[in-house]
């Protein structure tokens, strides 16, 4: 089968024939769908997130129908239509014991970083992994929901905002749009920076009362992804401060530069939360007398649990989270896809479609 391989830092992506995984005790396997393309894959093409596994199939946001299940699984799951969870913790440890597989220290797979995962024809995962997916929602819609809605209903909960707060989502990809569709379903007034005019006007058109760029252009109104209004703007935290009052109550950090990074704890309010979900060759710097005297809280965000799948399914198939699909793509033309959102060219997700 073909399966898109992790060879080793500073490598491109390889396109490889491999075998088709069988199922082992308690596993299924998964004839692979859909399968989202994450900002994750530059990073380890970049050589940023070499874990030290190589030979790896990447992806961790799959779709697809059992065909297989090994010893132990009732075989009355084959035909269900699923999504995989791309956690498999120890099972053992505390953090696994409240659910938090995603920061388990000793992990027995991990689909996508440390196992294969869904940029392939097949895969195989525990059958818990294998989460059967609602009818109404498509796969190339529902790939995108393993990790983009995932993370972002994760973040949301360790940010704990609340209605009428003003939240700021810097990096308008997979995650930050959904971020702005969560923040805006709660009550939360919401601002997107960016810097391509597309992006911004989509997320004006998914919620963001007020969408900002870095480049000195402020989106007032958009008609579709045609920018209507450009006025020019200060810089960004003079801007946000001027419009929430003061400064941002949350800010969710998706881009993981050193710009945006210290432009985001500028623009903090008092008691703010910067939630850092993008990640960074790039240092973190801020003097604790700004964190002390203005109660404000740094939190890292990795992942999701299990529980957070469940609900962002539930989020999707409800419509309270859309995820815009920028195109499919077979897996032959991963080069093409990974340079496309590489350059900051893609508005919504690139999904594979074996």
């Amino acid at each position: 089968m073909k399966a898109l391989r992790y060879l080793g830092p500073k490598q491109a992506l390889a396109l490889q024939e491999v075998p088709v995984p069988e199922p082992k005790a308690g596993e299924v396997r998964v004839k692979v769908a859909a399968s989202g393309l994450c900002h994750t894959e530059l990073h380890f093409q970049s050589g940023l997130l070499d874990i030290g596994v190589h030979g790896v199939t990447m992806g961790h946001e799959a779709v697809g129908h059992i065909d297989a299940v090994g010893p132990g699984v009732d075989g009355a799951r084959i035909g269900e239509r699923v999504i995989v969870y791309y956690y498999f913790g120890c099972g053992v440890c505390e953090a696994c014991r409240r659910g938090d597989e995603q920061i388990c220290a000793a992990p027995r797979a991990q689909f996508g970083f440390v196992s294969d995962g869904g940029d392939a024809e097949y895969l195989t995962c525990p059958a818990r992994n294998a989460v059967v997916l609602p009818a109404g929602i498509s796969d190339v819609e529902a790939a995108p929901i393993g990790c983009a809605v995932t993370t972002a209903v994760h973040a949301s909960k360790l940010a704990e905002a609340q209605p009428e707060e003003w939240v700021v989502v810097y990096g308008i990809g997979g995650v930050g749009l959904a971020l702005v569709q969560l923040a805006k379903s709660r009550g939360q007034r919401v601002i997107a920076v960016g810097r391509d005019p597309r992006k911004l006007a989509l997320a004006k058109e998914l919620g963001a009362e007020y969408t900002l760029s870095p480049i000195g252009i402020d989106v007032a109104t958009t008609v579709g992804s045609r920018v209507d209004s450009i006025a020019p703007v200060p810089d960004l935290p003079t801007r946000i401060k001027a419009l929430t009052g003061g400064g941002a109550d949350v800010i969710y950090e998706c881009v993981g530069s050193r710009e945006t990074m210290d432009t985001a704890l500028a623009s903090l309010g008092k008691r703010g939360r910067l939630v850092m979900i993008g990640y960074s060759e790039a240092s973190l710097t801020v003097h604790p007398i700004q964190l002390i005297v203005h109660e404000q809280k740094v939190l890292g965000s990795v992942g999701a649990t299990l529980q957070d799948l469940h609900e962002a399914i539930d989020l999707v198939a409800r419509g309270v989270v859309r995820n815009p699909i920028a195109r499919t793509v077979k897996l032959e033309a991963h080069e093409e896809a990974l340079a496309a959102l590489a350059a900051g060219d893609v508005v919504g997700k690139i999904v594979f479609v074996p």
